[in-house]
């Protein structure tokens, strides 16, 4: 993230930018605490009470980080993060993106269109409903190499037939 985080008191960070102006509309702002014993901040998607999302199995641990607390607590976020590095963030039921010329790239029969945050990477599930966004810091970089945590939570969405090509 481009901010250290300072242990005094929880303080609110945003991701800028999640995604691109075109795709931005209805999507809501997800904020982040620091990594300092308080759940992470995390805004439910529309479609958070889709039945595929309270049913998703979020790993335990993504890049040797434990899964932490969200708030407000939902079965369709999730964070993982441990003291003084951000958090990882995924959450379940965000608009399902369209054919687009974004990066699409497969990870373990997972089609992800790929998007450069100004402080990391947003990963939006493609070809499934409902779709999953995963936020990835810089601080993981390379960022694509925690999809494969996630492998098993995505492929509980339902199949729309589209394909990275």
């Amino acid at each position: 993230m481009t901010h250290p985080i300072t242990c005094r008191t929880p303080r609110v960070r945003r991701l800028p930018h999640l995604l691109r102006a075109r795709a931005a509309v209805g999507v809501a702002a997800v904020l982040l605490l620091g990594a300092c014993g308080s759940a992470v901040e995390v805004a439910p998607p529309a479609a958070a009470d889709d039945p595929a999302c309270a049913a998703i199995t979020w790993p335990g641990q993504v890049a040797q980080r434990p899964r932490t607390s969200t708030s407000p607590d939902s079965p369709a976020t999730a964070a993982w993060a441990s003291r003084g590095a951000p958090a990882i963030v995924a959450r379940c039921g965000v608009p399902v993106p369209g054919p687009t010329r974004d990066e699409c790239l497969g990870v373990d029969g997972v089609d992800w269109v790929a998007r450069r945050l100004e402080d990391g990477m947003s990963f939006t599930t493609y070809g499934r409903t409902p779709a999953i966004e995963v936020l990835v810091p810089s601080a993981y970089a390379p960022e694509p190499l925690v999809l494969s945590s996630f492998a098993s939570a995505a492929q509980t969405g339902r199949p729309t037939g589209h394909r990275c090509r």
